[in-house]
């Protein structure tokens, strides 16, 4: 495997962070409100657009590309990794569901059971919201694995793993027992009121797609999160994660 690029970051946005780099894939952490990829109504103002011109170096002729392996919903901050060959990309894809994704949020109110996998079928509409049913040939199955880190009288943070990759899980399934994550206005968050969703993509393990060996990426605690739960250790907490 390659060293990371010399690459000027002059054409990367200031909260865009790129956390790792070779010559097979680019580890970002993204920012909330921003896009991964397009849809009809932006084609530019996204984190696809903005690593490509990044690779490029701001020239749009140039043959370097990136590859879209997976996404995180607009509102939705954190860790995000692209391939940067076709190979890497169909590798990853392949093998994405046996890989360790990590997420910290921030619920309102507490959970009576401190840890426990929320299950149920998830479908979406024709508005596009998503939401759980009891019709298994129309839903697919999500399962979401959670840990209370700590908890206030107001919110909850918790640790969460997805065990299945479907649109708005985590979002959807905490709304359904009124535990909604704090700063969601598309599911309603009831409890608490913020300006931002409480959801953050905080530590992504798999196999590199080249050296076959495991490596892991994560993020500190985002300031948002210290707003609502208060200081935290960040490295105390890397810890108990990779401890479960």
């Amino acid at each position: 495997m390659s060293k990371s690029p010399n690459r000027s970051r002059r054409f990367l946005p200031k909260d865009v962070i790129i956390i790792h780099e070779d010559r097979d894939i680019i580890v970002v952490e993204k920012p909330s409100g921003l896009l991964t990829i397009a849809n009809e109504a932006d084609q530019t103002k996204t984190l696809y657009y903005m690593i490509t011109d990044y690779v490029r170096k701001g020239n749009p002729k140039s043959a370097y590309r990136i590859y879209i392996v997976h996404r995180l919903d607009k509102h939705t901050s954190g860790i995000i990794v692209f391939a940067k060959t076709p190979e890497a990309k169909k590798y990853l894809q392949e093998n994405w569901e046996d890989f360790d994704k990590h997420y910290l949020a921030v619920i309102g109110g507490t959970m009576k059971d401190k840890t426990g996998i929320l299950e149920s079928y998830l479908t979406e509409n024709k508005a596009f919201n998503v939401y759980s049913t009891e019709d298994t040939t129309l839903g697919k199955l999500a399962k979401t694995h959670y840990r209370v880190i700590t908890e206030t009288k107001r919110c909850s943070m918790l640790d969460i793993t997805l065990l299945t990759g479907r649109k708005n899980q985590i979002r959807v399934q905490f709304a359904d027992i009124f535990r909604q994550v704090v700063g969601d206005k598309k599911y309603g968050s009831i409890t608490v009121k913020y300006q931002r969703l409480c959801l953050h993509s905080y530590c992504l393990s798999f196999t590199h797609p080249y050296t076959k060996k495991p490596v892991s990426y994560t993020t500190t605690i985002p300031e948002f999160i210290k707003v609502l739960i208060g200081d935290l250790d960040g490295l105390q907490l890397v810890e108990e994660i990779k401890q479960d």
